[in-house]
């Protein structure tokens, strides 16, 4: 069975501040209580609607615990790898 221990309210918050950081809007769906349901919703820059989730434990590479969300994105078919929040961030502001 998938966990999500790295699911914590501190590496939450630290993805509100990277997206708010980047210039992206974006919502939660007010999970706060229990952070590895917390899902985002964020608006590119090209108007596009972008989910980030937690990525399960197995998916999170050993190399780089810092890597734990993964974003996708309905309009453009594509989901991101797994990603640091900063560079999950970076990666909805920029594409193209």
């Amino acid at each position: 069975m998938a966990s999500f221990e790295h699911a914590t309210p501190e590496r939450c918050a630290q993805l509100g501040r990277a997206l708010t950081d980047a210039g992206l809007i974006w919502s939660d769906n007010g999970q706060q209580d229990t952070p590895q349901c917390l899902t985002y919703t964020v608006t590119d820059p090209h108007g596009r609607r972008w989910r980030i989730t937690p990525a399960t434990n197995f998916q999170i590479p050993t190399s780089n615990s810092a890597q734990i969300r993964q974003a996708s994105c309905g309009a453009l078919a594509t989901t991101t790898p797994v990603l640091s929040a900063r560079k999950v961030a970076e990666h909805i502001k920029t594409a193209p």
